[in-house]
């Protein structure tokens, strides 16, 4: 498990998704999202698609930049609930001075608010991998002073993506709605 300690950033926002929270399945929209949606969720997204780890695990590849450097987020399914879905991820980061990686966890999930509505919560914690702490450490970096550089620009990406990913979802959950009521 992941320490405190090495955490760089715990960002949680939330948004309304005006579809009634029996439509909405969370894994399903993430593991069919198409790259041209993904990348109208954020001016940083890049590119989006999908694979399966060795053992047969869904995932998800993001392409995206935070804060000036490329990341590629190679998302692992760790809970794929309905509602709830965790993915985690040894993400590569390439940065001016080099690559690192740097270990994600991007939890979404949806609570029924009434009949019509439902709120999405978009959470991503980010760790220092050992070895983004010996890459910090051989620049002269300490890594407090990384943490503090870089929660502004991690905290402001989930912030802008929240309800850009909700309205996606809640199109989903829509369009998942009337393939039922025709069936």
């Amino acid at each position: 498990m992941h320490s405190i300690e090495n955490q760089i950033v715990d960002s949680s926002f939330s948004a309304i998704i005006n579809a009634p929270v029996e439509h909405v399945d969370i894994p399903a929209w993430c593991f069919a999202l198409p790259e041209k949606e993904y990348q109208q969720c954020s001016p940083a997204h890049i590119a989006a698609g999908f694979t399966t780890a060795p053992d047969g695990t869904r995932m998800s590849i993001n392409v995206e930049t935070i804060g000036g450097s490329l990341m590629v987020q190679h998302y692992i399914e760790t809970l794929g609930e309905k509602h709830h879905l965790v993915l985690d991820s040894d993400s590569d980061v390439f940065t001016p001075t080099g690559r690192v990686t740097i270990h994600v966890t991007w939890e979404l999930s949806v609570k029924r608010i009434d009949a019509q509505r439902c709120e999405f919560t978009n959470r991503v914690r980010s760790y220092a991998t050992d070895e983004m702490k010996a890459f910090l450490d051989r620049q002269g970096i300490p890594f407090e002073v990384f943490r503090t550089q870089r929660q502004p620009m991690s905290i402001a990406h989930n912030k802008g993506e929240t309800p850009l990913f909700a309205a996606s979802i809640e199109r989903a959950a829509l369009r998942n709605a009337s393939s039922i009521k025709a069936a």
